[in-house]
């Protein structure tokens, strides 16, 4: 599998460095907001609960990920070599439950701190973060044999979503 999509360096040491600089965007956004707003919630209740619900389920995804990699977990989308394809946990929901878990999380931290530019953020951060996942997907199609497959019957980030 080939991508058009560069390495940014022999790990993908690049996609890192965004994610993180995106990721403390957000944060010092919604910081930002809260400090200016006074309250977290300033759009009302239901976007603080959907926010609060977002956050949970986001972290939950994210470190049911990280626990089913276990010793392949790298935050370098090349894969480390011998790594084995995990179909299970929360791989069976979605290929990149890592990248997806951030992403909800990071809306839930927009709708928590009413912050627009938060929103935006985590808008920004799920296109970031398809695009690293379809660099990842090439080195990991280039070294697994069924990739393709698994590929074709799950998600890319979001359960049942996307």
């Amino acid at each position: 599998m080939n991508s058009r999509l560069p390495a940014l360096g022999p790990r993908g040491e690049g996609w890192v460095i965004a994610q993180f600089v995106l990721l403390a965007i957000i944060g010092g956004a919604g910081l930002r907001d809260l400090v200016f707003d006074g309250a977290a919630g300033s759009w009302g209740w239901p976007f603080l609960l959907l926010g609060i619900a977002a956050i949970g389920s986001g972290c939950l995804l994210a470190a049911r990920g990280s626990w089913d990699l276990r010793g392949s977990f790298s935050p370098f989308p090349r894969p480390l070599v011998g790594a084995p394809l995990v179909e299970t946990g929360a791989y069976r929901l979605v290929r990149h439950p890592i990248y997806g878990g951030l992403v909800l999380a990071a809306l839930g931290w927009g709708l928590v701190t009413s912050s627009t530019l938060a929103l935006v953020g985590a808008g920004l951060l799920l296109l970031l973060f398809a695009a690293k996942g379809r660099r990842e997907e090439a080195w990991l199609g280039s070294i697994h044999p069924g990739y393709r497959a698994y590929q074709r019957r799950t998600k890319r980030l979001l359960p049942w979503v996307y």
